[in-house]
C-alpha cells in the first residue's frame, strides 16, 4: 500500500530529525561542561564545512585560513550557551566565521579609495566562458582580486548579503560596496575572458 509506506518514511524522516536534534543538544551540553571530546567531536564535525567558506575569502592564505578558522571555533565554543536551537545549528556556526572572517579582513584590508564608474554591461561574463572553467580555476581567479573586493564579491554571491549588510560588516558604505562588486565583476571578466579565449 503506497499511501502507508510513505506515511511510514514521514514518519522515519521526522523520527531521525528528533534524534539528530537531540544529539546535537547532547553534544552541546557536553561542550559547554567543557568536555574535551565532545568538544573534538564537534570540531571534527563542522570545522570542514567552516574552513570552506573561510577559503573562498581567503584562498592561498594557509596560516591566515588557519587562524581565522581557530578564532571562529573559539568564539563557537564559548558562546554555545547562547544558541537557542531557533534555526539550524549550521547556520549559526556560519553566521559566527562569517563574523570571524570580517573582523580579520577588516584589520588587514588595504582599502582602495580610486573609485572610477563601472557599468553593469562591463562586468557581463558569457556563461558558456565560466562552464569552462574549474571551480579551483575560478577561485584562483577571485583570489586575484584586490581584498576589499573580494571580501564584498564573496558576501554578495556566495553568501547573499545586502549592500547594507556588506558595509555594516566592513565598515564602507552601501555605494561603496555597490562600486567594489561592480569593479570585482569587471576585472573577473577580464581575466575569464583572458583564459577562456
Amino acid at each position: 500500500m503506497p499511501g502507508v509506506t510513505n506515511i511510514n518514511n514521514e514518519l522515519s524522516v521526522a523520527e531521525k530529525s528528533l534524534s539528530g536534534q537531540y544529539e546535537l543538544s547532547l553534544l552541546i551540553k557536553d561542550c559547554i561542561a567543557q568536555s574535551r571530546a565532545a568538544q573534538k567531536k564537534l570540531y571534527d564535525q563542522y570545522s570542514p564545512a567552516a574552513y570552506g567558506i573561510i577559503k573562498r575569502y581567503m584562498y592561498g592564505n594557509e596560516s591566515g585560513a588557519q587562524e581565522v578558522l581557530n578564532d571562529s571555533f573559539y568564539k563557537i565554543f564559548t558562546k554555545l550557551d547562547q544558541y537557542s536551537f531557533q534555526g539550524a545549528f549550521e547556520g549559526w556556526i556560519r553566521r559566527i566565521v562569517i563574523n570571524t572572517l570580517m573582523d580579520h579582513l577588516r584589520k588587514n584590508i588595504k582599502n582602495d579609495h580610486l573609485f572610477k564608474e563601472v557599468q553593469a554591461e562591463d562586468a557581463y561574463v558569457k556563461s558558456e566562458s565560466v562552464e569552462k572553467m574549474s571551480y579551483k580555476e575560478l577561485l584562483e581567479i577571485i583570489q586575484t582580486l584586490p581584498d576589499l573586493q573580494r571580501a564584498v564579491f564573496n558576501l554578495f554571491v556566495f553568501e547573499s548579503y545586502s549592500h547594507k549588510e556588506i558595509g555594516t560588516l566592513l565598515g564602507i558604505n552601501e555605494s561603496n560596496s555597490r562600486w567594489h562588486l561592480n569593479d570585482a565583476r569587471r576585472r573577473l571578466k577580464e581575466k575569464i575572458n583572458v583564459i577562456t579565449q
